[in-house]
C-alpha cells in the first residue's frame, strides 16, 4: 500500500471539496442520458461463445518434475499456465500443484473468467475490474472486454476494501509508504487518502497485499497508460477518473477457485451476487455528475455571432 501523492496537498485545504458528489443540475442530467444512450447502441458483432475448455492439476513433486513441466511446454505456454494459476515463475518450486488446459493457447483471453461482452457496463467508456474471490481484474471499454489477468489484491488483515473506486494519479516509479525498500513500477492510485492503487510487484497465487492490488508488469503497464487520471481544477475533482469496481471475497479456508476448474468449468465465472454488485456500482456511477463534464454548447447559426 502507497501513500497518495495529493495527500499533503488537499488535506489542509481541500477535503470538504474532495468528499462527496456535487449535486447534479439539468444540464448534467441531461448530457448523462445522452451519454447512456449513445453507449447503447446496438453492436454489430454478435456475441461468440466461449470455447469449451478442460483442465487438469498437475502436482510437480520434485525437481525432475519440474523439469520435466519446462521441456514439455513451450515458454509461451507456461505464461499462460502461471497466469492461470496467479503465480510468477520462480513460484513453480517442488510440491507445487498448477492447474492446465488440456488445449493450450498462447492467448490468454482464451481462458477468461469474464464474459466478453458485459451489458451492464456498456454505458461506461471503460471500467476496471477487480474480483477479488477469483483474484483477477479485467478491462472492459463500453461493455466489451479488451483485456484481464491474475492479481494479488489485499492478505486477510489488510483487504483491499471493496466499492466502486476512481482512478487518480499515477507514478511510474513509486516507493512504497509500509517499506521503503519497496519499489512499485506503474502505480495508478484509485484511492487517494488510504493510499491504494495497482501496481506491478510479486504474485504469489493468493492475496498478499497490504491493499494495493499486484499485477504483472505488463498489466500494470498497460492499466497505467489506458486508465484516465482525475481532472482537478482548483484544488476541486472536476470530473473522475476511470472508475475502479472491487468487489467479491477471497475464501482463505478453502480450495482455490481456479483450482476447481477440471470439476467446474465453471468456477471461475462471476456468480449473480457479483453482478448484482457491478449493477450496484453502474447506478452509482451514472448517477454522480462528475462522471459526465458538460461540453460548451456549439453555436448552430454562424449569422448569430456578433
Amino acid at each position: 500500500m502507497a501513500g497518495g501523492i495529493f495527500l499533503t496537498a488537499f488535506t489542509t485545504s481541500c477535503t470538504t471539496q474532495l468528499e462527496g458528489p456535487a449535486q447534479p443540475d439539468i444540464k448534467n442530467e441531461q448530457l448523462k442520458d445522452s451519454v447512456k444512450e449513445a453507449f447503447r447502441l446496438e453492436k454489430a458483432e454478435p456475441k461468440k461463445m466461449r470455447p469449451k475448455v478442460n483442465y487438469r492439476i498437475d502436482s510437480l513433486l520434485t525437481k525432475a518434475k519440474i523439469d520435466s513441466f519446462n521441456n514439455r511446454y513451450s515458454e509461451e505456454n507456461r505464461k499462460i499456465i502461471y497466469a492461470l494459476n496467479r503465480i510468477d515463475k520462480h513460484r513453480v518450486r517442488p510440491n507445487t500443484s498448477l492447474v492446465i488446459p488440456d488445449t493450450l493457447s498462447n492467448d490468454l483471453m482464451t481462458y477468461s473468467p469474464f464474459p466478453e461482452e458485459l451489458e451492464i457496463l456498456d454505458s461506461l467508456p471503460q471500467a476496471v475490474l477487480i474480483a477479488q474471490r477469483i483474484q483477477a481484474f479485467a478491462l472492459y471499454e463500453n461493455g466489451e472486454l479488451i483485456k484481464w489477468g491474475p492479481v494479488s489484491s489485499g492478505k486477510r488483515t489488510t483487504q483491499t476494501p471493496n466499492g466502486l473506486h476512481y482512478a487518480n494519479y499515477k507514478a511510474k516509479r513509486k516507493v512504497s509508504s509500509v517499506n521503503d525498500s519497496w519499489i512499485l513500477p506503474y502505480y495508478f492510485n484509485f484511492m487517494n487518502f488510504e493510499g491504494v492503487g495497482t501496481h506491478q510487484y510479486a504474485l504469489p497465487g493468493y492475496p498478499a497485499s497490504h491493499a494495493c492490488v499486484r499485477m504483472y508488469m505488463d498489466d500494470a503497464k498497460f492499466i497505467y497508460n489506458w486508465a484516465k487520471m482525475w481532472e482537478i481544477e482548483r484544488g476541486q475533482i472536476k470530473k473522475n477518473g476511470t472508475p475502479f469496481m472491487v468487489f467479491g471475497s477471497y475464501d482463505f479456508e478453502n480450495m482455490k477457485p481456479w483450482q476447481k476448474l477440471p470439476e467446474d468449468m465453471k468456477a471461475n465465472d462471476l456468480n449473480d451476487e457479483e453482478l448484482e454488485t457491478l449493477k450496484d456500482y453502474v447506478k452509482q456511477y451514472l448517477d454522480d455528475p462528475k462522471n459526465f463534464r458538460e461540453e460548451p454548447e456549439a453555436v448552430e447559426d454562424a449569422e448569430m455571432i456578433v
